[in-house]
């Protein structure tokens, strides 16, 4: 749930980017699985960078449009521009390093191409009230020797 609140997010603020252009000095750095379904870069992109990419949305990108299941931006790769699509699922990690805000999208073992958007059907905390902490016996510490 907190991985599909922290996509809308990221949606919400791509969506004022492509509309007003980036604030101050934000800019973004956007790191993805290249090999996630949906996800389109050139053939020599995904050559290059054959299981994830960092892109930078910071001084030169074009036609950044956001839509539900991804966004597509157009970047600047040796005076070659690039289409990009990426589904949100295949984000790894979004940063805006101006305000020293981040967020990794940890992946479990059991995504892959059965479960290519990485959500679980079962329910997330399903277990926890079944695990109990291991108990430990308590410690007393004198703070004598901490006194002057």
């Amino acid at each position: 749930m907190m991985h599909d609140a922290m996509r809308g997010l990221i949606a919400r603020v791509l969506r004022q980017v492509a509309a007003h252009g980036l604030p101050g000095d934000h800019h973004f750095l956007i790191s993805f699985d290249t090999n996630h379904p949906g996800v389109k870069i050139a053939d020599w992109l995904h050559e290059r960078y054959p299981e994830d990419m960092t892109i930078v949305l910071q001084h030169w990108f074009d036609a950044l449009e956001v839509g539900e299941q991804s966004f597509t931006v157009t970047l600047n790769f040796g005076d070659q521009p690039e289409p990009l699509v990426i589904p949100w699922g295949a984000m790894k990690t979004f940063v805006d390093p101006s305000v020293e805000f981040g967020f990794r999208f940890e992946r479990r073992d059991d995504d892959g191409p059965d479960d290519p958007d990485g959500e679980d059907d079962e329910a997330p905390f399903a277990d926890l009230d079944e695990a109990e902490p291991p108990r430990r016996e308590a410690e007393v510490v004198s703070l004598d020797r901490f006194r002057k």
